[in-house]
């Protein structure tokens, strides 16, 4: 068997140690996607770096990395400080790293500093992108355009059960000025970390399943940091939002940074607090509304009576002045008779003065004037003597004659005498 000359392993990745020492004597900055990371209990950050085909997002290059505790306890919090995102899986990052080979561990990356510009840069044009993409899909603004129903009292809550700011919002919608009172069913999901788009998309997916029974989604963070907002930069999550079945009101924490989630959703609330106050004066709304109408209603009531009973009094008025007006008239008619009547009596008198002569004894034994005398009385009604009750009735005007003067009066009432 023929014997070969070969250097052994060690030899080959000692030489190949320090081929790279000679290539890449000083650290160097690379671009790279961490897809693990993983810290333990010395706190030593362990990473796999990797590159994908932005196409395709098949992986093109990957590698081990390391950040040695004493880095780590400076970079850790500089990056998340400066950009708002936790150091974890999935994001891109541009770290200067030292190439390194070891003969047993084989090729790594020990990485002695980052900088966090470059991830922002990215965030904001992956935050860019996931906008652009809802807004293609034509249902960016869906949820808003749902109707709040007036009296949201049926609330359906996605949170953390633990957190802070779930208790801040039941105890602020509870305990309400107004005593109004809410129904409310916790959908608990992650509200933090890469598990939070999963678990919140899957308690849409439930409260969908029983959306008649109720008015409004809330989606509340619950407290936290600034950190975990990106968690809520996730297309899918924003596209399930955009086309939910029921108005959608977030509360995630944070006055200045808008998520994703707010900006498709129906409401975007500050704060949980300010997410319980927004519906607690939605039916403060409702209850002035009713009050305002009930105002009305009474005040239109009392304007229509008092319009009623003014024209009912230019009624009264109008029929008082009418009978005044045709009692006048009957009266001026009865005037123009009586003179008629008198001129006639004198023009009758000329021709029968015979017949007044031949019966004149006859008339002064039958004056009236005689019987008036005599304690009698006459009762005229208009002008004209009266023989029986039957020819009044109630409210007539009389005149009865007596011997020195007349009397005028208004009949009240009769009484007939019965046979």
């Amino acid at each position: 068997m023929p014997e070969f000359e070969a250097p052994g392993l060690s030899q080959l990745n000692q030489r190949i140690r320090e081929q790279i020492l000679q290539s890449f004597p000083e650290p160097v900055w690379v671009v790279a996607e961490i897809s693990e990371l993983s810290v333990n209990r010395n706190g030593h950050c362990y990473l796999e770096l990797i590159e994908k085909d932005p196409d395709s997002d098949r992986v093109l290059a990957r590698a081990r990395a390391t950040i040695w505790s004493s880095t780590f306890r400076m970079i850790k919090p500089y990056f998340e400080t400066t950009t708002g995102q936790e150091l974890a899986p999935g994001i891109k990052v541009m770290v200067k790293v030292m190439v390194e080979f070891h003969e047993v561990y084989s090729f790594s990356l020990n990485i002695r500093d980052i900088e966090p510009k470059y991830t922002l840069g990215e965030m904001a044009a992956r935050r860019l992108q996931i906008l652009r993409k809802l807004e293609e899909t034509g249902t960016f603004g869906m949820n808003r355009e749902l109707e709040l129903p007036v009296v949201p009292q049926r609330i359906a809550i996605i949170s953390s059960a633990t957190a802070a700011g779930y208790g801040d919002f039941m105890n602020q919608l509870t305990h309400n000025d107004g005593g109004y009172c809410f129904y409310t069913k916790l959908f608990a999901a992650v509200m933090q970390g890469s598990e939070t788009a999963p678990t919140m998309m899957n308690a849409l997916d439930r409260i969908a399943a029983v959306s008649e029974h109720f008015d409004a989604v809330v989606i509340i963070r619950g407290g936290g940091s600034k950190i975990d907002l990106s968690s809520f930069d996730h297309f899918e999550l924003g596209l399930a939002v955009t086309q939910f079945p029921l108005p959608v009101i977030t509360g995630i924490g944070h006055e200045q940074d808008d998520t994703i989630l707010d900006l498709v959703a129906h409401t975007r609330c500050k704060t949980p607090t300010a997410a319980a106050e927004f519906l607690i004066n939605e039916v403060e709304r409702f209850e002035a509304t009713i009050d305002e109408l009930s105002t009305q209603t009474a005040e239109s009531a009392r304007e229509i009576i008092q319009l009623g009973t003014e024209k009912l009094n230019l009624i009264t008025e109008g029929l008082g002045l009418r009978i005044k007006s045709l009692t006048r008239e009957k009266q001026l008619h009865l005037d123009h008779l009586a003179q008629q009547a008198r001129r006639s009596a004198i023009n009758l008198v000329k021709w029968q003065d015979q017949q007044l002569a031949i019966f004149s004894e006859a008339t002064r034994l039958h004056d009236p004037l005689r019987l008036l005398a005599r304690g009698y009385s006459i009762t005229l009604r208009n002008g004209k003597p009266l023989k029986s009750v039957q020819e009044v009735k109630a409210d007539d005007q009389l005149t009865t004659r007596l011997t020195d003067g007349e009397i005028h009066s208004i009949v009240e009432s009769l009484n007939t005498k019965q046979p």
